[in-house]
């Protein structure tokens, strides 16, 4: 089925070099549409935008990228919403520069519905992965799709627990949908084509970029009714997405940690800020004025021995090495290091680097 002619003139318009988000948008207002502006003379649009743009829109020359994209639009399961669509998400429109296209491959009624951004760290703690993946599953089970940006880190888990749950996750990439970075994530990637989203404003074939990814953060706030910090350093770029939702007028939440942890640094950081501490993802449900899910999933522990319960106990919330651990308890060196081994297979602690255990909350 051949594309609408508008569409095609709303892509072709996208893909001019150097007219960008605020200049395609400033020719809409004046000449009532794409196929209209295409139309206008080079003087008109010069009243408008850069004369050196104005001539790019005349010279056309984006054939190629043009046929590319129609030819992905033929593809199942491929969309481009626009402005001037119904089903372009309404959150992104009150948000201060909302890109005039989106390139979505997925399900693209997923951006429309209740959505919660969850953020973090790259290099997260494995009880960051946990908390991510974790509440992800339980605000996708209460109705609100996850939103995160596909990086390494709480992002992935974020998506993770997004597809567990019956809400399901969209990613928003820093490159063209048809890009998927890190490379690492191809195959989560190929999950959330499937059962999810991907989406961008960027056109197809962009390479990851450094400047694209603070850019895609207004867009992963801007969908969401909340922002979520999971896991952040002091300088963390999640800041920046969490800086965003304020701005935004977006809720923003923080997990707290250790004291002691670099990662928890962030979080700290933005819940003297004003944003809202969250110990659970029931605190931000409530908060959002939204039911928790009719069948909470309850994690399935393993049985405790009255050793293994003391050595959990005795680990507490901060990493800790064997020996103090074995002090602590009043065990042996070879007691401590079996009863480790076994909490650790039962996933109830994880091995830090420097040979330090942490407890895994769930």
């Amino acid at each position: 089925m051949p594309l609408a002619e508008d569409l095609i003139a709303w892509l072709r318009l996208s893909l001019v070099p150097g007219l960008g988000n605020e200049g395609l948008r400033r020719l809409l207002t004046a000449f009532g549409g794409p196929e209209q502006t295409l139309a206008a003379s080079r003087a008109a649009l010069a009243q408008h935008i850069a004369e050196p743009v104005a001539a790019a829109i005349k010279q056309g020359g984006q054939d190629e990228a043009l046929a590319s994209a129609c030819a992905w639009l033929e593809q199942p399961n491929n969309s481009v919403l626009t402005l001037a669509d119904s089903a372009y998400p309404r959150l992104l429109l009150q948000i201060a520069d909302p890109p005039p296209l989106l390139y979505v491959k997925g399900r693209a009624e997923l951006l429309s519905g209740p959505a919660l951004a969850v953020v973090g760290s790259r290099h997260a703690t494995a009880q960051g992965l946990s908390n991510a993946e974790s509440f992800a599953r339980t605000f996708s089970d209460a109705g609100l799709t996850v939103v995160s940006g596909l990086a390494l880190g709480i992002d992935g888990a974020a998506h993770r627990g997004g597809l567990a749950g019956a809400a399901s996750s969209v990613a928003v990439l820093g490159t063209g949908v048809d890009i998927v970075y890190p490379a690492r994530h191809r195959t989560l990637a190929h999950e959330l084509a499937d059962r999810g989203a991907l989406v961008s404003e960027f056109p197809l074939g962009t390479r990851p970029l450094a400047a694209h990814f603070p850019r895609r953060n207004r867009l992963i706030s801007g969908l969401a009714l909340g922002c979520l910090v999971v896991e952040a350093a002091a300088d963390s770029g999640s800041l920046i997405t969490a800086r965003l939702a304020a701005e935004q007028g977006r809720e923003v939440f923080a997990i707290p940690g250790s004291i002691h942890s670099p990662l928890a640094k962030g979080c700290h950081a933005l819940i003297k800020q004003g944003a809202k501490l969250a110990e659970s993802a029931r605190d931000i449900l409530e908060e959002l004025h939204l039911p928790a899910p009719a069948q909470e999933r309850a994690a399935a522990g393993a049985a405790f021995d009255a050793r293994s319960r003391a050595l959990l106990d005795a680990l507490g919330h901060d990493p800790c090495d064997p020996d103090t651990l074995a002090m602590r308890c009043g065990l042996s060196a070879a007691e401590t290091a079996a009863l480790l081994t076994q909490l650790e297979l039962e996933g109830h602690i994880a091995p830090l680097p420097g040979g330090l255990f942490q407890r895994i909350h769930r």
